[in-house]
Formats: structure tokens, sequence, C-alpha cells
């Protein structure tokens, strides 16, 4: 950054991003009264009546509740309400969610109850802050305190999170469009935040926030949301980025001025009446394009578009041909979401064209309904239409269309007893570097899938029958194999049968959709969950049974409440058939129980235990080792040094549940129980299992070290090789290897080989890997 400060630099992003998001930013130590009269001017602008009084009431009231409250930056906490409600009038909201949008920190925050709220304001005001109350709560992204089976407990709260938020939506979506603009001013003052706040916010909107700004088609606050956690989470990029565009923005906008008045001339020239501007993409827009297609910003030629709005979806076209017939296009650029819709409902002709100097520029051609609907996404379901009577009217058809996205999402919550499932699920879908292709049913429907999608999701696309009885596919008349990649403007004919016995796992390698994924996954529990709910009950019996446990003791609805809690599941049975399709091991459920058991059925000490263990300390001080030591560290049914060794495939070390395997000539196999490879194991296999724990601690070569290895998945930068091996030279842990790879979206895959006493070190590694920057996720290898 040569050429501008810092201080330089933030001024130019936020006048670039004030021209791009069409929402505009309040100043900082803004006092009250300025605040409150700009939006009551905002509202006026869009809102036929001249009633503020709910407005107005709502504003004293939470004025009064948060008096004496500062915001981290210094300033009166009625701030932060009053920008958030500014951003709903921006949206042109009603005023009983501007009301709420005032309101929504006051339940917390003063003796006003939610009875009274509701007598004071009415139950649609009352209901829209109880919403956002609770949605405050939910904390999306962020790590559990409990240091005991940290990951699972946060993946657990995490799901179950997001669960709650998306039912909070489908009550009533205003709710989330709060929680938008709530959280649209408070990354607008992440500033004040400590780094590692900035950081954990950031990295929650980006997951979560932008894409159901998106989903719902709310641009005006996606775009603002989705650059400020670029500049948090991707700063050198972020920087050097508004630089580049900073440096050419002189010449860059004196060249779209020129093809502005170009444009116009052509189109008033044709008798066609249209609106005619230039805009640059934001600035996240340009580092996806950058990232996706491993290009420099000087690659990147559609940095700026001309948009054309006008009355009809004919004129669109005509306009279309004018230009096609001036400008020459650049062939496999131009799109027609007219024809096709996004999922979003977003409506736009784009067509990308070579310029008189030779220099590419895209135009989006569109109508000005259309450009509503970009603008404000579900949102404008809300928007005032005033009959003559002064009554708000409202229509329904296009809210049903733009939730059918959140619809499939609780279809999803309803579907799965599995939290793991849907956090990948969920995660998949709202990925904000995927891209998506169109593909033509033989009647012309337009279906549109994730980019790399096959023929099997496109079946499911259709309908979850389809799909299960799919035997083949033709792809424009001629068939072709189920794993084929679907191009944009395919026409895909589906082949059914009903003698087929439906999917088969090995489809779940190849679908990339997470509607296919979910729909294959319902198939195989529905079908076999008899089998699999019996064949978990054996299982969990057979192993408490080896270990001596009485399973009637411990089999009790207490234990099973908490283990059903743990992991997520609506019902027991639910618990025993993931038990029984392999998708959680017995002994987690059945040493889960027993240690719950145990808490309530403590074993009292007597006198002879004391003595028994302070002789056996004696003897072990004084070199006199306890029979039965065994030189690896692991006992195996019982039997002392018998010949193990340690898998490479999930290399366990002490601390870890492990089971042995007996292999053919080379004593005993010691896997973790989670290994891939001892789960798929076929049924003849799993006779060759054997149970096998680690030494007691006081019997084991407290000096030795075992092989183990992570996977960091993270957004590659320069440096984060070197933040990676610090940690480890921090803890005094040898490397011993380390692979790397990184993918065209920029993701990296880092895997460490180290050596290490135990379990506990390991979690202590993955917790501080976890706070370094860029990183996305860190898991053991399991097989």
């Amino acid at each position: 950054m040569a050429d501008y400060s810092t201080e330089e630099l933030e001024k130019i992003a936020d006048k670039f991003r004030s021209d791009t998001s069409g929402i505009r930013g309040t100043k900082d130590f803004t006092s009250p009264e300025e605040l409150y009269d700009e939006l009551k001017k905002e509202i006026k602008k869009y809102h036929p009546s001249d009633d503020t009084s709910l407005v107005d009431k709502a504003y004293r009231v939470a004025y009064d509740a948060h008096k004496g409250q500062a915001r981290k930056s210094g300033e009166p906490y009625i701030i932060h309400p009053l920008c958030v409600a500014i951003i709903l009038a921006e949206l042109e909201l009603d005023k009983e969610t501007i009301a709420a949008g005032l309101l929504h920190d006051v339940l917390e925050d003063t003796i006003m109850t939610m009875d009274e709220m509701r007598a004071e304001f009415g139950d649609d005001v009352a209901h829209l802050v109880d919403g956002v109350t609770k949605l405050k709560h939910l904390h999306l992204t962020d790590s559990t305190k409990d240091p005991k089976d940290k990951n699972a407990d946060r993946l657990e709260m995490q799901a179950e999170n997001l669960r709650k938020m998306f039912l909070a939506m489908a009550k009533d979506i205003r709710v989330i469009l709060i929680k938008l603009a709530d959280r649209l001013h408070n990354m607008r003052t992440l500033k004040y935040q400590s780094k590692e706040a900035q950081q954990r916010i950031a990295r929650e909107t980006q997951d979560i926030y932008c894409p159901i700004a998106q989903r719902l088609g709310i641009s005006k606050i996606k775009i603002e949301l989705e650059d400020l956690c670029m500049k948090y989470l991707y700063p050198d990029a972020y920087y050097d980025l508004v630089e580049k565009v900073a440096l050419r923005k002189t010449e860059r906008d004196t060249y779209i001025q020129g093809l502005v008045n170009d444009v116009k001339k052509y189109v008033t020239d044709a008798g066609i009446k249209a609106e005619i501007y230039g805009r640059a993409k934001h600035f996240f827009s340009i580092y996806k394009k950058m990232v996706n297609q491993d290009k420099t910003i000087d690659q990147i030629y559609d940095l700026f578009a001309i948009r054309i709005l006008v009355d009809t979806i004919p004129d669109c076209y005509a306009v279309l041909g004018i230009i096609h017939e001036k400008y020459k296009p650049i062939p496999g650029r131009f799109k027609d979401y007219i024809a096709m819709p996004k999922q979003n409902m977003y409506q736009s002709l784009h067509t990308t064209l070579i310029g008189p100097s030779g220099q590419p520029f895209e135009i989006q051609i569109r109508t000005y309904e259309m450009h509503r609907t970009a603008e404000y996404g579900i949102a404008a379901h809300w928007k005032y239409k005033e009959a003559n009577n002064g009554n708000a009217t409202t229509t329904t058809v296009t809210e049903e269309e733009k939730l059918s996205w959140l619809r499939q999402i609780l279809e999803w919550q309803q579907d799965m007893s599995d939290n793991k499932e849907f956090m990948t699920l969920l995660k998949s879908d709202l990925n904000l570097f995927s891209d998506n292709v169109f593909a033509f049913t033989p009647s012309g429907d337009v279906k549109n899938l994730p980019k790399g999608s096959t023929p099997i999701d496109f079946a499911y696309s259709i309908h979850s029958a389809v799909g299960n009885k799919m035997v083949g596919a033709k792809v424009n008349g001629k068939l072709v194999p189920i794993d084929y990649v679907i191009k944009n403007g395919d026409q895909i004919e589906i082949i059914t049968s009903q003698n087929s016995k439906g999917p088969s796992r090995d489809w779940l390698k190849v679908v990339k959709s997470t509607q296919a994924k979910n729909k294959i996954n319902q198939w195989f529990r529905s079908e076999l969950k008899e089998e699999n709910i019996q064949h978990g009950k054996d299982l969990i019996a057979a192993y408490a049974k080896a270990k001596g446990i009485n399973f009637a003791e411990i089999n009790k609805p207490e234990y099973q409440e908490k283990i059903r809690r743990k992991y997520g599941f609506h019902d027991w049975n639910s618990c025993l058939a993931t038990v029984g399709h392999g998708g959680l091991k017995e002994s987690q459920i059945v040493n889960r129980m027993y240690d719950e058991y145990k808490k309530d059925h403590v074993v009292p000490v007597t006198d002879e235990d004391v003595l028994g263990s302070i002789a056996e300390k004696q003897q072990t001080a004084a070199g006199i080792q306890p029979e039965h030591k065994s030189k690896s560290g692991i006992v195996v049914h019982g039997l002392y040094d018998v010949a193990v060794h340690f898998s490479k495939c999930c290399n366990p070390v002490p601390g870890d549940e492990i089971v042995g395997f007996v292999t053919r000539g080379r004593g005993i196999s010691i896997h973790r129980t989670d290994c891939v490879n001892i789960i798929n194991l076929s049924k003849i296999e799993k006779d060759r299992l054997i149970e096998a724990e680690w030494q007691d601690t006081a019997l084991m070569d407290n000096g030795a070290e075992y092989q183990a290895d992570l996977k960091i998945f993270c957004h590659d930068r320069p440096g984060l090789l070197v933040d990676i091996t610090k940690i480890f030279t921090e803890k005094e842990i040898n490397i011993s290897g380390i692979q790397s790879k990184t993918s065209k979206q920029g993701i990296a895959t880092i895997e460490v080989f180290f050596n290490i006493k135990g379990r506990d070190q390991i979690k202590v590694l993955v917790e501080k890997l976890r706070q370094i920057e860029s990183v996305i996720d860190v898991e053991r290898t399991t097989g």
C-alpha cells in the first residue's frame, strides 16, 4: 500500500460500498436526536401515512430502557437500535418491523415483560421482539467452554442453534430481516471489538448471515456484509484490492460514463424508455471471481457493469438486440436469468461485450419490478402497497416462491436426527463460493443445480421418487453414465424402472447437491430402519456383555436422554438405528451411559482401598514394577505383551477409544473405534475384532511418544505454514512430515505428521490451530 494510507483506503472503501450496496451508513457519534429525525424522514419517503405514533412510542420506550448504557465505542446504546431501524426503513419495511427493530434489545435491558410489551404495542410487534431476543443467544459458530469432548459439543450446539434460527424464520421471516439489520450495524462498528471477536463475528457472518441474505435475495444487505467480512477475515487481500481498484478509478469512471452515453443514445433512438447507469462490482464479488477462476485482478474484465432498467420484459429483449447489434458479444458470456431465474428469484439479462477500445464490459438488463426484487428480495413482500383507503395490501405468491429454500431447510430438519449430517448439508448449501448450472427437463422446465452436479442430482431435484427409481439417464438424447457432469443448457431425461431396488451408497460419492445427499440418506434410513434398530440393540448388548457391564442397569430413560441430547437424536430408536448402520460406535454409547450411571452410584472408598493404593505407589517409587506391565502400553482382551502394532490409517494415541483387529500373520493391529476402516468392515471381518484398551496410566512408559496427524482446512494465504508450525514449536512438539494441497477455490488442506504423548496434547493443539487466521477447521484423520 505504497500510495494510500490505511485510513485513506478505508474512506475509499466506504465510498465504494455506499455506491454499490445502496444502504447508507451513519456517521459514528451522531446524536440520537439526529438519527431519529433521519429515521422519520426515511419512513415518510415510502409510507403514505403521516401517523408515526407506533414508531414514536417504540423510540421513547427504547430510549428509557437503554438510558445510561454505552456501546464499546463509547456511544449511547440507543444509537444501535436507531441504526437498525434506519436500515429496516431503507428496506421500506412496515412500521411494526421498524418498531420491533427499535425494541429488539428491550426485553433484556428493562423490567418490561412480554405481556406488557404485547399490551403496549400489540401481538405483531411483541412476537417480532421475542423472536429476535431468542435469536440473540444463539452462537452459531462459537466453541463451547466445556473442555470435555469439545468438538462434539460445539457441533451439537451449532446445529441445534441453527435449527432454532430456521424455525424462527419459518414462523415470521421479518425476524431474520431484523437480525440481518442488527448484524449489519454490528459489522459496521466491528473495529471497536477485540481482534479475536472480530474474527469470530466476521466468520459467523460469512458462514451464516451472508448466505441467508443472498438466499432471501436482499442484495442491499448481502453486498455490504460480504465486503465487511472480507475486510476482517482477509485484510491483506481486501486492502490490496481496494488500492488496485482506487488506482484506476478516474480512468474507469470516464470509460463507463462514455459507454453509458453511447448506450443511452442507441436505446433512445430505438424509442425505448429506459434508465441507464454504470455500477462497479463490490470487492467480495471481485475476490470470489479471482479465487474461483484462479485469476489476478488484471485478468478479471467485468469489474464494472452498465445496468439498464425498462418497463416490460419485451423491452428487455429488444434492448438486448440493440446492444448485440452495436457491440460484439463474447461467446458463452450471455445469461438469461429472466427465463431461468436464480433460486432467490433474481431475474435479469447478463451479457458481456467488447467495448470500443477492446476492453470487455458487462450489461445487465431488467425491468423495474425485477430490480426491486433484486434489491429487496423477500423484504419487498412487506413494502407498503397502499390502497385508496390507506390500508396495506400484500401478495403471497412471490413470498412462497422465495421461501422455497427455507421450506427445504425445514424438511431436512424433520428428516435428519443426526446433527453432524445436518451441519454438513447446511454448510454445503450455504457455501458462498459455489456456482450453479442450469439444465432442462424434456418438457422444458428449468432446474438450478450446484456446479459439478450429475443426472442423479437432477433426478432428485424433480422428486425423491424419481431419484429412488432411477436406472439411467439421457443427456441431449444420448445415454450417459450416471456420473456425467451436467453442463449449462443440457436437456436431461431420467430413465426409471419400478424394478429398481433403490439408490446405491456409491451415489453419495458422486452427487453434489445437498438435496440429493439428504434424500439418498433418508431412503437408507427409512428402508432399513427396523433392521438397523435391531442390529444396534444387538451391538450395544454384546459390547456391554463383553465389558462386564449389566446393560439392564444403565439402560434407563434418564441415561438414554443424556445420550439423545448429546448426539442430537429425536428419539432413542434413532440412536439405535445410527449404531446399527455404523454411524456411531456402540462403545461410545455404552461407555457414556456407564459414566453417567457411575456418577449416580458412587462406590465409597474403604480403608483397605486407600492402603492398597499407597502400597502400590510405594512399590512403583521403589522401582518394583507391579505385575502385568505391558511393553506396548496396550492390554488386549486380558492378554499382556501380545504382539501388537499401531495402525497407520488412524494413528491411535493414549486417551483414544481403541479396538484390536487380528491380522493374518502380523499379530494384532490397534485402531481407533471411529476409524473408517473398522466401521466399514464386512460382517465376516468384524468377527476378527478383539477388545483392547490402554494400560493404566501408572503402568505406562511416560516417556513414550506416538505418531499422530492432523488435517487443517484453511483459506490459503502467505505465511500460513509459518503460523501453523509456530504452534507446534511453542508446544515443543516434533513435526515429522507435512503434506499440503490447494484447490482452485483457494482452500488449502495441510496434513501435519508429528509425535505426541497422548490425546490431551492433541486437544490443546487443535484449540490453538483453530485460532489461526484463515483456518476453517482442524480434524484428525479417521482412516
